[in-house]
């Protein structure tokens, strides 16, 4: 019945939808996604990611997750590398974790303090 997740959802404070833009296109590489007409007026911006969709959502009352959060999947341990140290090249933290035994990954932030995690397939 269910396929697969279509989209994840993060939060983001009002007016942040050019922050979103330098951060999922500028820093991480994704591919912005038109929101449908309708949705438009809401604000916020979606992203591309493989087959799935990062939607960056308005909320009048944010308050950023700090423990629920979506992971990245990043394909080989070099380019993980790779992208922690793009990462910290916009000045952005990273923090590597070994916890998960036979992966590699890393937890940082959004512009807004969501948690987001990096890891290996």
């Amino acid at each position: 019945m269910i396929e697969g997740i279509h989209h994840v959802q993060v939060a983001a404070p009002p007016g942040s939808e050019a922050e979103a833009r330098r951060f999922f296109t500028g820093v991480l590489g994704l591919e912005e996604v038109p929101k449908p007409e309708p949705l438009a007026a809401r604000g916020g911006a979606w992203f591309a990611c493989g087959d799935t969709q990062i939607h960056v959502g308005i909320a009048e009352d944010f308050t950023p997750a700090r423990k629920a959060h979506p992971a990245f999947a990043v394909d080989g341990a070099e380019r993980l590398t790779a992208l922690a140290a793009r990462l910290g090249g916009a000045g952005i933290e990273v923090l590597w974790d070994q916890a998960a035994p036979g992966t590699s990954r890393f937890y940082t932030t959004d512009p807004w303090g969501n948690r987001l995690e990096f890891i290996t397939r």
